[in-house]
């Protein structure tokens, strides 16, 4: 079956050119041309990928993110960001969106991101049904559902991948880079700080002491460490 994806855009002629190329793609494509109708569609359809406009009717595309990810859903969100809004584009990551894209984009670019995001999300079942517990953190990541002291913790599809990854490879020093490559699927540097907003919000989530993380340790000019 098709991977079913949501394109959340209030401009009509970019929603029926990115629908176009998806499709084209063999992607089955919904839509919602305001916040309130994407986010309805969000939380009652299943989804595989969310593609969500930072500008639009109603409620805008970060509300409507971070409603997703309150409401409990892991589904991948790629947010698409105006020239130059740097601000949308860090917000949008703290809140749970997984990826962001600046218009306008090459189609190619968008295709590329949208199959990056799809081809390591967590939210597919995993062969080994294994538990990872760390301090008062339980991760089942065959369940795609990570605790704290026995509540649920609300990770975007992105930020669970991560932490998995590092769960993976305790005591292992990864570079930015390596993150980008296997977590991300891009390669280069001009995106490592989409890594650091993601590992700064881990630990938001996860550490008793963010500022002074316990688990998740930056190593100086080399990149990041998970210490069990």
């Amino acid at each position: 079956m098709p991977d079913n994806i949501l394109l959340v855009e209030d401009e009509e002629a970019l929603r029926m050119t990115v629908g176009d190329r998806l499709r084209k793609e063999g992607y089955a494509v919904d839509y919602a041309d305001n916040g309130d109708e994407g986010l309805t569609k969000a939380c009652q359809l299943p989804f595989d990928l969310i593609l969500l406009d930072v500008m639009l009717p109603g409620r805008s595309g970060l509300e409507v993110c971070e409603a997703v990810r309150q409401a409990g859903l892991i589904t991948p969100i790629l947010m698409l960001t105006a020239l130059g809004r740097t601000a949308d584009k860090v917000a949008g990551l703290r809140i749970g969106a997984d990826d962001y894209l600046t218009k306008p984009f090459a189609m190619q670019e968008l295709v590329a991101r949208v199959e990056a995001l799809l081809r390591r999300a967590p939210n597919r079942p995993s062969a080994a049904g294994v538990t990872h517990q760390f301090g008062s953190v339980s991760v089942d990541v065959r369940g795609t559902v990570a605790t704290r002291d026995g509540a649920r913790v609300a990770l975007s599809a992105r930020e669970f991948q991560l932490l998995r990854y590092f769960l993976e490879r305790p005591g292992a020093t990864l570079s930015r880079e390596e993150l980008l490559t296997q977590v991300w699927g891009y390669s280069g540097k001009m995106f490592t700080r989409t890594v650091d907003v993601h590992v700064a919000s881990l630990r938001q989530k996860l550490e008793t002491e963010p500022k002074h993380p316990r688990f998740l340790l930056t190593i100086q000019g080399l990149g990041y460490k998970f210490q069990p």
